[in-house]
């Protein structure tokens, strides 16, 4: 089966035709750079970096377009009350953006054009649609005049009528109609403003998209991204400017937009001026990335989810499988894993037919976590190696696909949690006669200049002296080490060659 995606355009799937070769032209649009970036601006760009990573997975050259807002009226209000500057205030949570897509695994766009940059580009575009009588001026003002486009509303399917009733627009009886939008705006007391054929001013909001994007990817382009929020007006102002200016039908072959994140079930969205929301970087402080990725994959990108802890922590134990199945096999066989085999080429098929159903991630998940299970199943009876890593390869390429890293959680950074438990068991041993032990596990505390510093320092000297008790039989302390340690997030698993550890949760294994 080919690839199929659903655009808002058609209502409907459709086979994903490139408008020229093997070549894909993308434009996401980006975020207003006026406050910090939220978990429910961070999903939409989840969406687009596994879209994208798919398409390159099928083969295709994507050139990914994403915009920053850095010149708009909440930017402007934000920058005037903190008291700089709007470039200043743009700087900061552009620099943050990046920081934290990062730390998401979101690959970086080939391109992030800002609307303070292409201000030549859009008066080009303002002053084209004037000449074709698309726009008109008021007292510096320019507006697109919508009844001079008869294809208006198609992409909300939508009357003038319907969009007008249900439209948050100001009265301003100067318009020739309530839904005519701005395409320049006359400068105003304390606002960045440039010259223009109207008089100093600045762009409106919509033009900038359209600017950008004709800019940076050419009149017409195969993917337009964003969030169901933004289909109307924005989206739909962005069509209607674009083809009117170009000339060129379609602006956008596909629009593909994703559902939003709603901070809970009776609110619709998380929003910044509403302040409820959770910022990116408070959700990166507390949960593993690759958790909260996997939390907003396990839906469909056209689907509305609600933010849960319980989903994420869930989604954290379900990594904890699909890490084990890319751990190391401690037995081997020299037949067998033809059972393995068969699975990986299974689950590779499925996820891509998955995929290639509107990229529906949910139903991917699910054939990587029956890989996970075959593998681990596999490795636990033992088969050859060169089995075991093909499974494993399948795993890891369908996971990168997803953006998923599947690496092993580092260990926690405070150190006195772990010292604490490391007294602990040197008293406990001095006083059940062990004094060799306790001023072993004393001189690996201090070893390296362990005491006081790295967690993982104490982490690993306990496991020394608890691989010791298990050598004289001491099981009940050596447990008690591994309970003590589970506490505190560590899962210990033993093995031929010693005892390991990795992160799991808080107050036991995951």
């Amino acid at each position: 089966m080919s690839l199929r995606v659903h655009s808002t355009l058609s209502r409907r799937k459709e086979e994903f035709v490139p408008l020229e070769g093997k070549q894909v032209l993308m434009y996401v649009c980006g975020p207003n750079v006026y406050g910090p970036c939220h978990v429910g601006h961070a999903m939409s760009y989840l969406v687009f970096d596994v879209i994208r990573r798919y398409l390159e997975y099928l083969g295709y050259e994507v050139n990914h377009v994403q915009n920053f807002t850095d010149i708009e009226d909440r930017i402007i209000e934000a920058a005037n009350s903190l008291g700089v500057t709007v470039k200043e205030l743009a700087e900061k949570y552009i620099d943050r953006f990046l920081d934290e897509m990062d730390r998401l695994n979101v690959q970086r766009a080939h391109h992030y054009p800002r609307a303070t940059e292409v201000i030549p580009k859009i008066q080009e575009i303002v002053q084209g649609l004037i000449e074709k009588g698309h726009a008109y001026q008021v007292d510096g003002d320019v507006y697109f005049r919508i009844t001079s486009d008869p294809d208006y509303g198609k992409l909300t399917r939508q009357s003038l009528e319907a969009m007008q009733a249900g439209a948050r627009v100001e009265v301003d009886k100067r318009k020739e109609h309530e839904l005519d939008f701005a395409l320049w705006k006359a400068a105003k007391p304390g606002e960045p403003s440039w010259d223009s054929p109207w008089g100093r001013g600045r762009p409106g909001w919509h033009v900038e998209c359209s600017a950008m994007a004709l800019q940076f990817l050419g009149d017409q382009i195969d993917i337009h991204g964003g969030g169901e929020d933004v289909i109307f007006p924005h989206h739909e102002d962005e069509i209607a400017q674009s083809e009117s200016y170009t000339g060129k039908r379609p602006f956008v072959k596909y629009w593909l937009h994703n559902g939003l994140l709603r901070p809970s079930e009776d609110q619709e969205k998380m929003t910044r001026h509403l302040g409820n929301f959770i910022s990116c970087e408070e959700a990166l402080e507390r949960y593993n990335p690759d958790a909260i990725r996997l939390f907003m994959l396990t839906s469909h990108y056209r689907s509305p989810i609600t933010w849960s802890e319980k989903g994420i922590q869930a989604s954290d134990r379900g990594l904890e499988r699909l890490r084990a199945a890319l751990r190391p096999g401690s037995a081997e066989t020299a037949s067998g894993g033809e059972e393995l085999v068969a699975a990986a080429e299974e689950a590779r098929q499925k996820f891509t037919e998955a995929m290639d159903d509107d990229f529906n991630t949910a139903r991917a998940i699910a054939h990587l976590f029956d890989l996970a299970r075959a593998i681990n199943q596999s490795r636990d009876v033992g088969v050859p190696l060169e089995a075991l890593a093909g499974g494993q390869g399948v795993l890891r390429e369908s996971a990168d696909v997803l953006g998923l890293t599947l690496q092993e959680p580092k260990g926690p950074a405070e150190a006195e949690p772990f010292m604490g438990l490391a007294v602990a068991v040197r008293d406990e041993l001095l006083a059940a006669g062990k004094s060799e032990l306790a001023a072993k596990l004393e001189v690996e505390m201090v070893l390296d200049g362990r005491m006081g510093s790295e967690a993982e320092g104490f982490i690993e000297s306990l496991l020394v002296v608890r691989d010791d008790l298990r050598e004289d039989k001491e099981y009940e302390l050596g447990d008690k080490i591994r309970a003590g340690l589970a506490t505190l997030g560590i899962v210990v698993e033993d093995g031929p060659e010693g005892s390991t550890w990795r992160m799991g949760q808080l107050g036991g294994e995951p």
